[in-house]
């Protein structure tokens, strides 16, 4: 998974998979989806991300433990 903020065009990327694009789909205003040929979300996209993201040059990546 990668996470990319673009300064420039305000744009905040949140890839899952390196697959090509099949689908894309903006499902809210401002907010993109990315499909493949099978389905799959593959991408999420924010437009406008510093109005809609608290910190989007920042991430907070959390782990919660099996069973818990």
């Amino acid at each position: 998974m990668r996470v990319i903020y673009d300064n420039e065009t305000d744009t905040l990327t949140v890839i899952f998979a390196d697959t090509p694009v099949a689908e894309s789909d903006e499902d809210k205003a401002g907010t993109v989806l990315d499909y493949d040929a099978l389905g799959n979300l593959i991408s999420l996209e924010i437009l406008d991300a510093s109005r809609r993201v608290k910190l989007p040059t920042q991430i907070e990546y959390q782990v919660i433990p099996v069973g818990v």
